[in-house]
């Protein structure tokens, strides 16, 4: 089987290509036992996420992406991990285009340099069904405060999903927002039956955003792709920021553009391939 060790912007990932082998399968359990830091096949970093490359379901796509969390389960979206597969598959098929398909969507990638790939990642969803809310409500604010209710530290989120649900706050101070002791109280918020991602974004200027993310199923993150776009997105609707802002991340620098004429965001960043082998 060959693996391999990736991050887009420090956000880390242990891949495996099972397009040759379709009957490939990892319990719960034997994920959990791969991405957990100190692991023997991740080290101590650990995994953020855990890919399966697979032969696509659409002939429109030239890679499925099976994506499983730290904590074992399937979701929908990664947009860092995005961008390593295509950069695997256009790497091998000599190419500077393709189509990865996940059980979201269909993302077209693109190749803008050595080690930067963009990805379309498409229209955000903000009805309140789509993301999804619990009740119907409008989702440029959310009612979500954290602290006291006459003068709450954080408060007016807005809701988004990029393929994964994601609640993000606009905060002054990240020490005094604690998102690590936030993230995990605001991603079993009775308001996110699916749970949710929870993004922090302190707004330095209308083209710059600095972002912190509680990944849900995973906890604090170096960078996640789908939480940069959506924190822009989030941002834009609450008058905040342009359509093209440069978001900094613990790992990186990821560059998001919500397009107006389709409104579809683009993300462009980095990707690292760290190890190459079999197992």
């Amino acid at each position: 089987m060959k693996f391999l060790i990736m991050n887009g912007a420090g956000n880390r990932f242990a891949l495996f290509d099972a397009r040759q082998q379709p009957d490939f399968a990892l319990s719960d359990e034997q994920v959990i036992n791969i991405c957990t830091p100190g692991s023997k096949v991740m080290g101590k970093k650990g995994a953020d996420q855990l890919i399966i490359m697979r032969q696509p379901k659409s002939p429109e796509a030239d890679i499925f992406m099976e994506i499983r969390n730290q904590k074992g389960f399937e979701v929908n979206a990664c947009g860092n991990a995005t961008r390593c597969i295509a950069w695997l598959f256009m790497r091998d098929a000599e190419t500077e285009n393709c189509t990865v398909q996940t059980n979201a969507d269909l993302l077209h990638c693109q190749l803008k340099d050595t080690y930067q790939v963009a990805v379309d990642m498409g229209q955000p969803r903000l009805d309140w069904s789509e993301i999804p809310l619990k009740e119907p409500m409008h989702t440029h604010h959310i009612d979500v405060k954290i602290g006291p209710i006459d003068n709450p530290i954080l408060h007016n989120p807005g809701a988004v999903s990029m393929g994964n649900p994601h609640c993000v706050f606009f905060v002054e101070d990240f020490e005094r927002a604690k998102p690590e002791l936030v993230g995990p109280m605001v991603e079993f918020y009775p308001l996110f039956p699916e749970q949710t991602n929870v993004g922090f974004a302190k707004v330095e200027s209308k083209e710059k955003i600095r972002l912190k993310v509680w990944e849900r199923g995973v906890g604090m993150t170096l960078a996640c792709g789908t939480g940069a776009c959506a924190a822009v997105v989030a941002a834009h609707r609450q008058k905040r920021t342009g359509r093209k802002v440069t978001v900094i991340v613990d790992g990186g620098v990821l560059h998001i553009h919500w397009r107006e004429e389709d409104d579809h965001v683009i993300m462009t960043g980095p990707i690292e391939l760290e190890k190459e082998g079999e197992v």
